[in-house]
């Protein structure tokens, strides 16, 4: 490198102007999972598994809205014959004393939506249910293609959060905690277990939007932040479109021999401001202009299916080949999961079906339904699905009574964070089986209820982590996923 430029930058450039110069487009983008090889191979050998992992990567399917499990997987037919009646009990402070009508007494929360009402009609699910396979899973006629696959999935119906609302039910599952700050999981799995590819981030984030209720709650950045943890370990959003990736094709007139000598140069300047503060993010930003470098070649073959055999094209349906789209993010996820990416994070907005339930929820599951299955079996016939943990769900569930009072039955539905469906398949999860139970009107557990902090723990133990024993010191005092609570769900594993 030309001393006289180093010498002139080195004095001209502050340390803020340095940092800063870099935070847009491929630069901020390659932040996750992108610590040089060495590095991450001494991290991961003072840390480590603490046990023989069943999987080595994990897709999570995000249903963000949260989808009416009702209506999907959790078969209520007492539903049908109390369609219209009153849910709750009705308090007297006179008598002190509760009404025979109704069945729960209610004394829940509920949401600002409903909680004025002055019904709440119990209401039945519109959709037909079969049971399918040899475990006899109950599957709606809305998910034909995930009912193909039952025998490899295993449904938790117990599952329970105490967020109610959207932002900080989301938040809860991704990071453990409902308020903003804190590392993602696949942050987390990242820092826990390092890299199996030098050339690709390790933990990526695709998002879709469905067509059920386009415009539904966004995701923000902090969903797959790495918080408190080292900023090498935050997701990367790998975008629809012919650019995954923000400013990482070469312009025009630009070869990759420039490209190297100014990464190169670059990384000399950052190495000086190393030397003079000693500030460990300027290693991050070293280790970020590398890897984006490596990513101009693997990030566009990992996303060039243009070799895929027209019979996995047919597998995941005709939107797979729409950059951007659930199916198209699902085959994605795959090849991501194939090249070594260690978490890949899914998104698919547009569940909340406050209203127009109806019209609504099949338009979801049409978005999802092929390509859900059609992950499962794939990875299956690759032989991944045994190493490859897959995970459906949202941020909480929806009400068994209807959002609208009388009237409004089963054409919409409200928060309902006391019990809702999640499936696994792969990574060592029993397939085949149903965990938990929810009750005759599917609005509380009834048996064996899985907490948000059980989930994650479970997941970390199927990775080979110790959920109590991966830990990162932070104010004083060590931070983990799961806080201070969640036990492993030992009965849903293989």
């Amino acid at each position: 490198m030309d001393d006289q430029i180093l010498d002139t930058y080195k004095h001209a450039i502050t340390r803020r102007h340095l940092l800063s110069a870099g935070s847009t487009g491929i630069g901020s983008l390659a932040l996750g999972s992108m610590l040089a090889p060495k590095a991450f191979a001494a991290d991961l050998a003072q840390r480590g598994t603490d046990f023989a992992p069943k999987a080595k990567r994990i897709i999570f399917l995000f249903m963000n809205g949260a989808p009416s499990q009702q209506d999907m997987f959790d078969y209520k037919p007492k539903l049908d014959e109390l369609h219209g009646k009153e849910l709750f009990k009705k308090y007297d402070p006179k008598s002190k004393s509760w009404s025979k009508e109704g069945f729960i007494e209610k004394t829940q929360r509920l949401t600002g939506m409903t909680s004025g009402q002055s019904s709440f009609p119990i209401a039945r699910s519109n959709f037909k249910f079969a049971q399918h396979g040899q475990s006899q899973a109950w599957i709606s006629e809305l998910l034909p293609h995930t009912a193909r696959v039952a025998d490899d999935l295993c449904f938790v119906k117990s599952m329970h959060t105490e967020a109610i609302n959207h932002d900080p039910g989301v938040t809860f599952f991704q990071t453990g905690n409902q308020q903003p700050g804190r590392p993602s999981m696949g942050s987390w799995m990242s820092y826990g277990l390092g890299s199996e590819n030098s050339n690709l981030p390790n933990f990526c984030v695709l998002i879709s939007n469905g067509t059920g209720r386009p415009g539904s709650q966004p995701v923000y950045s902090k969903l797959w932040s790495s918080g408190f943890l080292p900023g090498v370990h935050q997701g990367v959003q790998l975008r629809g479109g012919k650019t995954p990736v923000l400013y990482l094709n070469s312009q025009p007139g630009e070869t990759v021999e420039s490209r190297k000598r100014m990464i190169g140069r670059i990384g000399a300047l950052n190495q000086m401001q190393l030397e003079a503060f000693g500030d460990p993010e300027i290693t991050t930003r070293i280790a970020q202009y590398e890897m984006s470098f490596r990513m101009q070649m693997s990030v566009p073959e990992a996303t060039d299916i243009s070799k895929e055999p027209r019979s996995i094209l047919d597998l995941y349906g005709p939107e797979c080949q729409t950059p951007g789209k659930f199916a198209a993010n699902c085959l994605l996820a795959r090849r991501l999961a194939e090249r070594g990416v260690r978490f890949v994070q899914l998104y698919h907005r547009g569940w909340d079906q406050h209203n127009g339930l109806i019209g609504a929820l099949p338009k979801q599951c049409q978005d999802t339904d092929q390509a859900c299955a059609a992950l499962v079996s794939d990875l299956k016939q690759r032989g991944m699905l045994d190493d490859t943990l897959v995970v459906w769900g949202g941020e909480f569930g929806r009400t068994t009574y209807s959002q609208g009072g009388a009237g409004q039955a089963a054409n919409g539905r409200d928060h309902h964070p006391r019990c809702f469906t999640y499936w696994m398949a792969g990574g060592g999860i029993r397939p085949g089986f149903s965990y938990g139970e929810s009750d005759e009107l599917g609005y509380n557990v009834a048996k064996d209820p899985v907490h948000v902090h059980d989930f994650q723990a479970t997941v970390m133990h199927l990775m080979g982590i110790d959920h109590e024993r991966l830990t990162f010191k932070h104010q004083g005092r060590r931070f983990r996923l799961t806080d201070v609570h969640g036990k492993v769900v030992k009965p849903i594993l293989a």
